[in-house]
C-alpha cells in the first residue's frame, strides 16, 4: 500500500469510527412538500425541512416562465458561455445588465456592484484582498467557513485576526479597545479594523445585532475606519422590503462598507454579488483572484438570477416570506409545549418565548423569527433516522460543522410547507422523546429488579 493511500485510508477511518464521515448520496426525494410515512418497500416523497429554498422559488411555475420566456427571446444570448475570464471576453452587456439590477434592487452605490460565481467565491475573494497587512480583523466566532478561509489567506497577521463572541457587543467593544491600546494608529484612524459578520447566522438561526454593532464601532472609532464586511446568504428574500435583507430592513446600506448576497438559497439559483462602492469594485476587478481565474457566470445563469430578482421586486416573495415566519412560530410554540430541561432535545436560548424583546431594534424593524429551527441535541444522527422514517427530511449536524457539544438537527422551513406538516414535525419529536424517556423508565426499572434479586 503506498503511503498517499495508506493516509487517506486511514483520515477516513477515524472519521468514520467518530461518526463523521461525509458522503454524498443521493436521495429519492429531497424538495417534496407531501407528507407521509416511509417505507423501504413503498417510497414516499420526503417532507423537504432540509434544503434552503426558503421561498420555494425552485417550485415556482411564474418564475420558470420568466425564465424561459427570458430564455427565448430573440434579443437574448446563447445560454451557454461566454466560455472566458471575465476580464477576457466574458463581460458582456448582460453581466453589466444584472450588476446595475443588482445595485439599484440593493440600494447599493450606482456602479458597486460585482458578480462572483458563488458566496463562498465572493467571501474567499474580499477577505484575500481588501485587509491590508497592517490592519486588523475582527470576526463573529460562527462566521461562515469562507471567511475563515479568505482571512486566512489574507495578508493580515493571525495575531491581528481575533475572535469575538458570537453576537455580542460587550466582547466586540472590549477587543476593539484592546485593539486601540495596542495600536495608536488605529485610533488615529491610520489603520483599518475589518469586522465580519453574517446577518442570519446559518446554524443557529439568530440574527446579528447589526444596528447596535454599526453604532458601537461608530462611536469607538469615530474617523471612519472600522469597516463591516455583512454576509446576507441565509436573509435574501427573508427580511426587509421585497426581500432586500437586513441591512436595509434597518437602514443600514450607507454605513456598511461590504455586503454579499448569494443566490443559491431563496433565490433558487447559484452566485454572489458583492456590494461596495466604485472603487472597491475596480479593487476586486484587479485583485480578487476567485473573479480574476475563473470562467464568469454563464448567460443561462444570469437570467436566472434577473428573474428571481424581478419575482422580489414584483412582490411574489412578500407572502412565501410571511409565511415561513409564520411557520417558524408555529413550530417554536408547539415544541415548547412540551420540551422541558430534562428533554433530550432542546431549543437555543434565543428562541424561548417570548420571542419579542421591546428594547431590540431587531423587533421594531422586521420578524424575530428565521427560517433555521435548531433541535439541540446529543443524538442528532438517531433523531434525524426516526424523523425521516416519519417523511420528514431534517439533516444533523455534527463536529467540526459546528462546535463539539453544539450538536443538532437543523430544520429549514419553506414556503411550500404547511402548518401542518410542521405541526407534525414538533410531534414527531414529541415521540422521540416520550420512547426515550419511556426506554430510560424501562433500564431504571429492570436495574431495581436486578438489584433486588441480588439481595
Amino acid at each position: 500500500m503506498s503511503a498517499l493511500r495508506s493516509r487517506l485510508e486511514s483520515a477516513l477511518a477515524s472519521r468514520r469510527s467518530r461518526q463523521m464521515l461525509r458522503s454524498l448520496e443521493p436521495l429519492s426525494s429531497s424538495s417534496s412538500s407531501s407528507s407521509s410515512s416511509s417505507s423501504s418497500s413503498h417510497p414516499v416523497p420526503l417532507v423537504d425541512f432540509s434544503s434552503n429554498d426558503y421561498l420555494s422559488f425552485s417550485h415556482s411555475p411564474l418564475l420558470r416562465q420568466k425564465l424561459l420566456s427570458s430564455l427565448n427571446s430573440p434579443n437574448s444570448p446563447s445560454p451557454f458561455g461566454p466560455p472566458s475570464s471575465r476580464l477576457l471576453d466574458g463581460n458582456s452587456p448582460s453581466h453589466l445588465a444584472l450588476e446595475h439590477q443588482l445595485s439599484h434592487f440593493f440600494a447599493a452605490e450606482e456602479g458597486g456592484a460585482l458578480l462572483f460565481n458563488s458566496g463562498f467565491d465572493a467571501n474567499v475573494g474580499v477577505w484575500t484582498c481588501l485587509p491590508g497587512p497592517e490592519d486588523f480583523i475582527l470576526y463573529d466566532e460562527l462566521v461562515h467557513a469562507s471567511i475563515h478561509d479568505g482571512m486566512r489567506s489574507s495578508r493580515v497577521p493571525v495575531e491581528r485576526r481575533i475572535k469575538v463572541k458570537h453576537n455580542s457587543l460587550e466582547d466586540l467593544e472590549e477587543r476593539l479597545r484592546e485593539i486601540i491600546r495596542r495600536d495608536e494608529a488605529v485610533e488615529k484612524g491610520k489603520k483599518s479594523v475589518w469586522i465580519g459578520v453574517e446577518t442570519l447566522y446559518s446554524m443557529d438561526g439568530d440574527l446579528c445585532p447589526l444596528r447596535e454593532m454599526v453604532e458601537l464601532v461608530e462611536r469607538v472609532l469615530p474617523r471612519g475606519n472600522g469597516h463591516f464586511i455583512v454576509d446576507e446568504a441565509h436573509s435574501t428574500g427573508l427580511y426587509g422590503e421585497k426581500g432586500r435583507g437586513l441591512v436595509c430592513a434597518l437602514g443600514l446600506a450607507n454605513r456598511i462598507t461590504i455586503r454579499l448576497h448569494t443566490f443559491g438559497k431563496a433565490m433558487a439559483c447559484s452566485g454572489a454579488v458583492v456590494l461596495c462602492t466604485p472603487l472597491i469594485r475596480q479593487y476586486l476587478v484587479n485583485y480578487a483572484r476567485p473573479l480574476i481565474y475563473s470562467t464568469v457566470t454563464p448567460h443561462m445563469n444570469v437570467k436566472a438570477i434577473e428573474k428571481s430578482i424581478e419575482m422580489l421586486e414584483q412582490g411574489h416573495g412578500d407572502q412565501p416570506a410571511r409565511h415561513v415566519h409564520e411557520l417558524a412560530a408555529t413550530l417554536i410554540s408547539s415544541l415548547s409545549s412540551f420540551l422541558t430541561s430534562s428533554s433530550s432535545v432542546s431549543l437555543p436560548p434565543h428562541l424561548l418565548p417570548p420571542l419579542y424583546n421591546p428594547s431590540s431594534s431587531l423587533h421594531r424593524s422586521h420578524p424575530p423569527t428565521s427560517s433555521i429551527i435548531p433541535l439541540l441535541t446529543t443524538s442528532p444522527r438517531p433523531l434525524s433516522a426516526f424523523l425521516r422514517e416519519l417523511g420528514y427530511l431534517v439533516r444533523p449536524i455534527t463536529y467540526p460543522t459546528v462546535p463539539k457539544g453544539m450538536e443538532r438537527v437543523r430544520v429549514c422551513l419553506h414556503a411550500r410547507n404547511t402548518k401542518e406538516e410542521v405541526i407534525g414535525l414538533a410531534e414527531g419529536v414529541r415521540r422521540w422523546e416520550n420512547e426515550r424517556a419511556e426506554r430510560e423508565r424501562t433500564s431504571r426499572g429492570n436495574g431495581g429488579l436486578e438489584i433486588r434479586a441480588r439481595l
